[in-house]
């Protein structure tokens, strides 16, 4: 696209300046995700140390194992939802570069990749706070199986 008059100037300023609030939720998805990749890193080694005892060493870890593997599965659902929901951002600012530069309005697709990120985030929230309250579960039975076994 060859810029020829200041309309045209102006059309881009206002993409530029649509496209500013989406950039930032990006940031704030890159920040959310690189959480929950330490999350996720954080069960998967834990299970690797408990997979690498003996047979009787491990037989008193099994629940632990059992309840690595249920929060494991809710974080990969969670950087799922979340990356899905990057990709849904980027396509809606791209969307909005591609409109002006073309010159066709996309502010239906914008505003459906727009709501589609919106729910993909909710989702991935609500994934991240199950695997939040399963690792304080975790917390709390350990607890109170160190002291019936102190008694």
């Amino acid at each position: 696209m060859i810029i020829n008059s200041p309309t045209d100037i102006r059309e881009v300023s206002i993409a530029i300046h649509d496209a500013v609030a989406p950039v930032f939720l990006l940031t704030g998805i890159g920040s959310f995700l690189g959480v929950l990749v330490n999350r996720l890193s954080r069960a998967i080694d834990r299970a690797r140390n408990l997979n690498a005892l003996n047979s009787d060493q491990r037989k008193s870890f099994l629940e632990e194992l059992d309840l690595i593997a249920v929060r494991t599965s809710w974080m990969r659902w969670s950087v799922g939802l979340f990356i899905f929901a990057g990709l849904c951002v980027s396509l809606a600012i791209a969307s909005i570069f591609i409109g002006v530069a073309i010159n066709i309005h996309l502010s239906a697709f914008v505003l459906m990749t727009f709501i589609t990120a919106m729910f993909s985030l909710i989702f991935g929230l609500l994934c991240f706070l199950r695997e939040i309250i399963l690792a304080s579960q975790e917390v709390i039975t350990r607890h109170r199986q160190n002291l019936i076994d102190k008694i």
